[in-house]
C-alpha cells in the first residue's frame, strides 16, 4: 500500500490474521524474503500490537508493517505507539481516518460503494481497500474506477487470489490484500513462503501485461 517505501516493492499485502508475537519475527521475515514487504496484522490477533511491534522492529528498514481491523482512533494511537506505519480499517470511519493522519500514517479505509469510497477521499484516505472483492467483483470495481480520481491507488481484498489477480488487474486495481491464502494459524513458516513466492510471481506476470 504504501507508496514511499525506501525498498522496491510489491503491492501485495500479506494479512496475517490470527498470528502470535512469537511467530511475528519469522513469518514477516519468509515474506520479505519472498518478496512481500507490506505485512498488516489484524487487531483482532492474539496481543497483536505486540507481534506488530516486534515485526517493526526487527524489519522496519526492509518492510512496511501495519495494522487491520482498526476500529477505533485508540486503536490507531497504539498501533502508532508500536511502530506501525499504516492504518487499514474494515469501514470508512473518519474519525479512524483523520487519527491516522495526524499521527503521520497512511490510511486505507475499505470502501464498497461510490458512497463510501468519496466519503473516505473527502477524509484524506491514501489509497482504498475494495472488500470484500469477491462480492464487488471485478465488474462493480471497474464501474466504480470509473468515477474515482485515476491516482488513487485501490487494492482488492476479500476474494483475491493468484488466480484471479489477473482480473483484478484489467480493470485498474493497483494490488491486492491477502488473507487465508497466505496465512493461517497453524501453518509453517516454509508454507507461508511458498505461498508468498507464488503470488509474487502471479503478481509480476499480471503486472507486466
Amino acid at each position: 500500500m504504501p507508496e514511499d517505501l525506501a525498498v522496491s516493492h510489491r503491492h501485495i499485502i500479506a494479512i496475517l490474521r490470527g498470528i502470535t508475537p512469537d511467530e511475528a519475527v519469522p513469518v514477516c521475515t519468509a515474506l520479505v524474503e519472498a518478496g512481500i514487504t507490506l505485512i498488516e496484522v489484524p487487531l483482532n490477533s492474539p496481543n497483536a500490537v505486540d507481534s506488530i511491534g516486534r515485526a517493526a522492529a526487527a524489519l522496519s528498514d526492509r518492510a512496511e508493517i501495519g495494522a487491520g481491523t482498526v476500529l477505533t482512533p485508540e486503536d490507531v494511537r497504539a498501533v502508532a505507539g508500536a511502530g506501525g506505519t499504516f492504518i487499514v480499517s474494515p469501514d470508512t470511519n473518519v474519525e479512524v481516518i483523520g487519527e491516522t493522519l495526524r499521527l503521520g500514517l497512511k490510511s486505507y479505509p475499505g470502501v464498497f460503494s461510490p458512497t463510501d469510497a468519496f466519503a473516505a477521499i473527502r477524509a484524506g484516505a491514501t489509497g482504498l481497500k475494495f472488500f470484500p472483492a469477491e462480492v464487488l467483483g471485478s465488474k462493480g470495481i471497474k464501474a466504480m474506477k470509473a468515477v474515482l480520481p485515476p491516482a488513487l491507488p485501490v487494492y482488492a481484498v476479500g476474494g483475491a487470489s493468484p488466480d484471479n489477480f489477473h482480473e483484478f488487474f484489467a480493470v485498474g486495481c493497483t494490488g491486492f490484500g491477502l488473507g487465508t491464502y497466505i496465512f493461517k494459524p497453524g501453518m509453517s513458516v516454509a508454507e507461508v513462503a511458498e505461498r508468498a513466492k507464488l503470488a509474487v510471481a502471479a503478481y509480476d506476470k499480471g503486472n507486466s501485461k
